[in-house]
């Protein structure tokens, strides 16, 4: 005589309820339409699984799937997904365990671009040069006046125009 298997011993144990579980009552059926990518994980029984399309790409891309005790299957967010209880003796059980996406460090890593210090960059320039020509225009006049207050000798210095000023 053999031992029984793991699978012979659960799938031929009367189960009341498993920890961690969806209960799944013969005759029933329940649609999931997960918003995450998971693993559908069969406890207890046996489950016919059929999923929406695209179906026939590999043989594992089939539309019906039965997965009894210990077998479980991937799905993808937004796939929809019908699960029956395929069982003689009753009900089946089974877990959704979702499945999060990898954060990479280097994707989360911004990208180089150099156009967000160009500009800058151009417009620190262009702000120099009309502070150095202000500074200059202000110097002049500071000097006009040094020299109107002390008295000038009779003579008034000669005014710089900036160049485009007509008058």
């Amino acid at each position: 005589m053999t031992a029984p298997s793991v699978a012979q011993i659960l799938t031929s144990a009367p189960v009341t309820a498993l920890p961690g579980t969806w209960k799944l009552v013969r005759g029933r059926a329940v649609t999931l339409r997960p918003a995450t990518d998971g693993i559908l994980r069969v406890a207890h029984g046996r489950v016919w699984a059929t999923l929406d399309g695209p179906h026939g790409c590999t043989p594992f891309d089939g539309g019906d799937h039965v997965l009894q005790v210990g077998r479980s299957m991937y799905v993808r967010a937004g796939q929809r997904i019908v699960l029956e209880a395929w069982n003689a003796s009753g009900a089946s059980y089974f877990a959704w365990d979702p499945v999060f996406a990898p954060v990479l460090a280097a994707a989360a890593r911004p990208r180089l671009n150099p156009g967000i210090v160009l500009q800058p960059l151009a417009d620190l320039r262009l702000a120099l040069g009309l502070a150095l020509a202000a500074l200059g225009r202000l110097g002049t006049g500071l000097a006009h006046l040094g020299w109107a207050a002390l008295g000038g000798g009779g003579r008034a210095l000669p005014v710089r125009r900036p160049p485009g000023l007509v008058g």
